[in-house]
Order: structure tokens, then C-alpha cells, then sequence
């Protein structure tokens, strides 16, 4: 079952996510609190535990939040959605795919602290069309390219 294994904020962008207990996604924003809430189409970036495990096995010291992503997920293949792909997380959240990967012009603080960013190839960044509370073990439902 897929689902999410931690929630992450920052003051800041470019620098690594500090997880907490829970997240409050608020429409059209993105992550109460978060320095990448906005107005804008990457308002929630989502990693897989498992490209964080990739980069664990390389010998590196990181774990989630360390990529700069809000919601760290398991069990889900986020490179494979495509962008459109609605996610209902927990009872009532709805979050729409908006970008798969990001380029990076410059290597960024991330890449410096962690030696190596899987977030350009790996994550994903959605926008928020219902929001909600989310806390880790929520479940993640992939509900495919839906009208509202």
C-alpha cells in the first residue's frame, strides 16, 4: 500500500526539510509555513523512500527531507504518473501532478550537503486542489487524470 513515510517544511528554499509530526496543505498554496508555498505550480515536492534508500546505498548520510522534499512516499512509482495524475492522500487531500523532475542550473545547496540530488530525476511537484491535514502513514491513492 502506497503511503507517506515522513512530512517536511522549510523557512527556506534550497536547503533540507525539517520533518515534523504533520503538514496543513491549503488550496491553491501548498504547505502552511513552507518556503515553497505559493501561488504557482510546484507548490508540494513528493520524493520515494526508495530513491532515498538508492542514495543511502551509495554510502551517503541522508534520509527524508535531505532532498528538499515535502511528503516522502512508499509503495508508489511517482516517476511514472504523468502530469494531471490527481492523489487523494488521507481522508480528503487532493493533489495534482504538475511536473515530473526539475532541472537544476546550478548545483545547489542540496547537492553540496548531500553529495548528490536525486530530486531532478526522481521527485515529483504537485499543486494542492483540496487541502487537509497529513501526517505520515497516511495512504496514498493514485486516482489517474480525473475532471473536477
Amino acid at each position: 500500500m502506497a503511503h507517506i513515510v515522513a512530512v517536511s517544511v522549510s523557512e527556506k528554499k534550497g536547503m533540507r526539510k525539517t520533518n515534523v509530526n504533520e503538514v496543513i496543505l491549503e488550496v491553491e498554496s501548498g504547505i502552511k509555513g513552507d518556503a515553497h508555498a505559493g501561488s504557482w505550480h510546484r507548490q508540494v515536492s513528493l520524493l520515494a523512500q526508495e530513491s532515498i534508500v538508492k542514495m543511502q546505498n551509495l554510502g551517503l548520510d541522508v534520509h527524508a527531507g535531505d532532498f528538499a522534499e515535502n511528503l516522502t512516499t512508499e509503495g508508489i512509482n511517482l516517476v511514472s504518473l504523468s502530469v494531471g495524475t490527481k492523489l487523494q492522500i488521507g481522508e480528503s487531500t487532493l493533489l495534482e501532478v504538475t511536473q515530473i523532475g526539475k532541472v537544476c542550473h546550478e548545483r545547489c545547496t542540496i547537492y553540496y550537503q548531500a553529495g548528490d540530488c536525486v530530486m531532478p530525476k526522481e521527485g515529483i511537484f504537485v499543486r494542492v486542489l483540496t487541502g487537509g491535514r497529513l501526517v505520515p502513514q497516511d495512504k496514498i491513492t493514485v486516482l489517474g487524470k480525473i475532471k473536477l
